[in-house]
């Protein structure tokens, strides 16, 4: 099961990768995800954030 950032919604997704001769392959990028102490409705919580969120404010950090 992937994670997935509770702030925004981002989550893993679906490509192929190409090499020089053209030949596809599956694979997969995965977003940057922390698992951060950050303040959810007044009380500290353990939420599933990714990097983005955490470096545009979008998340109050408990300390």
């Amino acid at each position: 099961m992937s994670k997935k950032c509770e702030i925004c919604g981002k989550s893993t997704v679906s490509g192929n990768t190409i090499s020089h001769s053209h030949i596809k392959s599956k694979r997969k990028w995965s977003p940057n995800i922390k698992k951060v102490r950050a303040i959810v409705d007044g009380t500290p919580k353990r939420i599933n954030v990714c990097t983005r969120c955490l470096r545009s404010g979008k998340v109050k950090r408990a300390l």
